[in-house]
């Protein structure tokens, strides 16, 4: 479990700078277009790996069922539709009131690997799972808006969208864990077939609403799409060591590293309270590896 606590927490961070490098550099792009452009950037970055590291003896795609390949075929349509609906939730609504809902994957991955994959968890590695969530929360609190989420959340159709995109977010840690290590599908193989799924879904809405000109950004891109490529491949290799009731919140925590290194580098206003967000992280990683 000690690699795999590494390799999320690693992970962790590699996505918390790829957010800043998204608010930084990409605020004009439309979402779907900026995922598949990126996402095509990875896949090159990555393809090497995959090519020279796949052991493929070890694929054995030729004996899946239709379990199994609905296992994998749900968990490529649950990360695209996670954002997309994310994205519409961010549209329809306040950043800071959709986002802490969104932020929840946590707490819908552990019940849902309990119940039917039979994981146990010690006392206080559920402890530190609800402790790293709550650090997300804190994380994105905006005075007197911290509970409105549960207030509203019955009725705002931003905070259900949210809620939704969590829940598929969780589905999607789920079938990552379920196709890395009871489907046992290489690493080397899963981050290109992950990336590329998620591409194709998203393909058509990027098509519709395309970029005005990306020659000048396609320096920009290509750094964007190495950082996803490396951090797919931290993020898949944690899933394949761990459960996924304690991989889903350390990595989750990136989104405590974005806004710590926002507060640092852009100003960004709540600090302190960003501050107080990453100490519960750390005490959450810490309870999780105990």
């Amino acid at each position: 479990m000690d690699a795999g606590l590494g390799f999320a927490i690693v992970a962790a961070f590699v996505w918390g700078f790829y957010i800043c490098v998204l608010k930084r550099s990409f605020s004009g792009y439309p979402p779907a277009a900026l995922t598949v452009l990126i996402n095509t950037f990875a896949i090159a970055w990555y393809l090497p790996v995959s090519l020279t590291r796949t052991d493929r003896s070890a694929v054995a795609f030729g004996g899946f069922g239709l379990l199994e390949v609905s296992v994998v075929v749900l968990t490529i349509v649950s990360t695209a539709a996670a954002f997309v609906l994310f994205l519409r939730a961010i549209a329809q609504g306040d950043v800071s009131y959709v986002t802490p809902i969104n932020k929840i994957v946590p707490m819908f991955v552990l019940p849902l690997e309990i119940l039917f994959l039979g994981q146990l968890l010690t006392p206080l590695q559920v402890t530190g799972v609800v402790v790293a969530t709550l650090a997300v929360y804190v994380a994105n609190y905006d005075p007197g808006g911290f509970f409105r989420p549960f207030v509203k959340a019955a009725r705002s159709r931003p905070a259900q969208l949210a809620l939704v995109s969590a829940m598929c977010y969780a589905v999607s840690d789920l079938g990552k864990r379920v196709s890395l290590q009871e489907l046992a599908i290489p690493e080397t193989l899963w981050v290109p077939l992950l990336l590329s799924g998620v591409a194709v879904v998203l393909l058509p809405s990027a098509i519709r609403n395309p970029p005005t000109e990306i020659r000048a950004d396609l320096p920009k891109l290509a750094i964007g799409g190495a950082m996803v490529a490396l951090g797919e491949h931290l993020t898949t290799l944690a899933f394949a060591l761990l459960p996924a009731s304690i991989a889903s919140p350390v990595i989750n925590t990136q989104a405590i590293i974005a806004v710590v290194l926002g507060g640092i580098l852009l100003g960004e206003r709540y600090f302190r309270i960003r501050l107080v967000a990453a100490v519960l992280a750390v005490i959450g990683v810490t309870l999780i590896a105990v």
